[in-house]
């Protein structure tokens, strides 16, 4: 086939939001699409409508935009392939069907589950591999004419060819064989008529003229399969082939649910940047050389390539994700951090998407940039700035005996002629040297009256922000308690 126009593909299903694993996927197919000046093809695996909930599809896309994935084609996009929706494409996949049955690469099998179960336990007690005998393959018209009137429900089997070698080459494992004595005759149309992913996915990888299939190496051992398929329903040539290693976690387990979260929605809700996500994903297999870290997306479509792709699984380390969401944090223009800051607060219950809210985020951000690993650490720092507070046992602490200390720097500060940080800073600090007090000995309890905290912004910026009345108001309460 023509390769040189490349078009890769993925086919997220629609079971909520996309796994990590299938997001680095996602992206290497997009960059590599991108390098190359070829098109990124998005297409929905919803077959299983069990699953494939209109609040999941919504998700999958939302997911992709988030990370800034857009694609060329594919729903809400069009494209000449379309539609991209598995679930609107069933009469291509059972037309495809039809012809490998009359071309007698398929068979009608008859099998009942409990027939296919009771195969599975013999094999098992005579420690054969588990796998269909192909009873159906060799049917007679009168067999099927029987099972057919019993009403039996009968799925579609390929014909596996014996005594074949299916070899291809793989971009990161290299060259692949497979023999075919050990695999099974497999279904690629189920009982009700809904395509397997075999058959689904070498179908649209036909009809879409996908160049590149680069996708997880857990789905290595379906390659074999699908260029069976591919062939039978009479495809010219082979698309490229590339298996991205494994992610696992810090023990070296696949990457599960079991061992916590790994939807890209959970680590957005955890306060991570898109930027951040995507260069992460990004080192994840694949690196340019041994000390860089940080790449632009520009950078990313720019150097990309599969042959820096490794073979190794990649270690999902948390701890480089906050890194590098630190260092995007600390790059990102304050009002963008502020902006999108705003949801984070809200769901801690701060009033921050008003005008004036919107306005205290912007003035406060600045001083939470260098403090940040994850936009959700903002919340607890600044919510004194939306009402107020209550000290918590270590401000407290810092406030016991400091009745007369705070009574006299409320008088101090009220006189000044203007509120700034400035005027702030060289009052507060005149009075701790006049008491011949330690900066921490003299702020800390101020801290802890106005912010209810004894972690905050830098001091004097926030009482700027928070105001002449609203801080004098607090110092008093707290000296008369």
């Amino acid at each position: 086939m023509n390769h040189d126009i490349v078009r890769t593909r993925i086919e997220p299903a629609p079971s909520g939001s996309i796994h990590v694993g299938n997001a680095r996927t996602a992206l290497f197919n997009w960059l590599f699409a991108r390098h190359h000046g070829g098109s990124f093809v998005l297409r929905v695996a919803d077959t299983d409508a069990k699953r494939a909930t209109e609040e999941n599809y919504q998700a999958v896309l939302e997911d992709m935009r988030w990370l800034g994935l857009e694609w060329d084609e594919g729903p809400e996009v069009g494209g000449p392939s379309g539609p991209y929706r598995q679930s609107e494409r069933f009469g291509l996949y059972d037309e495809a069907a039809q012809k490998l049955l009359a071309s007698g690469a398929a068979y009608r099998c008859y099998c009942t589950p409990e027939e296919l179960e009771a195969e599975r336990a013999r094999a098992q007690s005579e420690k054969r591999a588990p796998g269909y005998s192909g009873r159906c393959r060799h049917l007679t018209p009168s067999d099927i004419e029987t099972f057919e009137a019993e009403g039996r429900a009968s799925s579609v089997r390929f014909q596996v060819p014996e005594g074949r070698t299916i070899t291809f080459h793989d971009e990161v494992l290299g060259e692949m064989s497979t023999e075919l004595g050990l695999t099974p005759d497999f279904v690629i149309q189920r009982s009700d008529g809904s395509p397997t992913y075999m058959l689904a996915v070498t179908v649209d990888d036909l009809a879409m003229n996908i160049t590149h299939i680069i996708r997880g190496n857990d789905l290595v051992a379906s390659t074999a399969r699908q260029i069976l398929v591919r062939e039978a329903l009479g495809a010219d040539g082979l698309p490229v082939f590339a298996h991205l290693p494994l992610l696992v976690d810090d023990k070296g387990r696949p990457l599960s649910k079991r061992w916590g979260d790994v939807a890209v929605r959970a680590y957005r809700d955890q306060g991570f940047m898109p930027e951040a996500m995507v260069n992460y994903l990004a080192l994840l297999g694949w690196s340019f050389d041994d000390r860089t870290n940080i790449f632009s997306t520009e950078e990313l479509i720019e150097k990309f390539s599969l042959e820096r792709v490794g073979k190794n699984p990649a270690a999902f380390d948390i701890s480089k994700l906050e890194w590098l969401n630190g260092h995007y944090i600390r790059g990102s223009h304050p009002d963008a951090i502020a902006d999108a800051l705003v949801s984070f607060c809200v769901r801690a219950g701060l009033p921050a998407d008003t005008e004036e809210g919107v306005s205290i985020l912007r003035r406060v951000t600045p001083l939470l940039t260098e403090r940040m690993k994850r936009l959700t650490e903002a919340p607890p720092m600044i919510a004194f700035l939306f009402g107020g507070v209550e000290p918590d046992d270590k401000a407290a602490k810092a406030l016991d005996g400091q009745d007369d200390y705070l009574r006299e720097l409320s008088d101090r500060l009220a006189s000044l002629d203007e509120w700034t940080t400035t005027s702030i800073e060289e009052a507060m600090r005149a009075l701790a040297e006049e008491r011949e007090l330690k900066p921490k000995k003299a702020f800390q309890p101020v801290r802890a009256a106005v912010t209810g905290t004894l972690v905050s912004p830098p001091l004097f910026e926030s009482l700027e922000i928070l105001g002449r009345d609203e801080t004098l108001v607090r110092l008093r309460r707290a000296a008369a308690k």
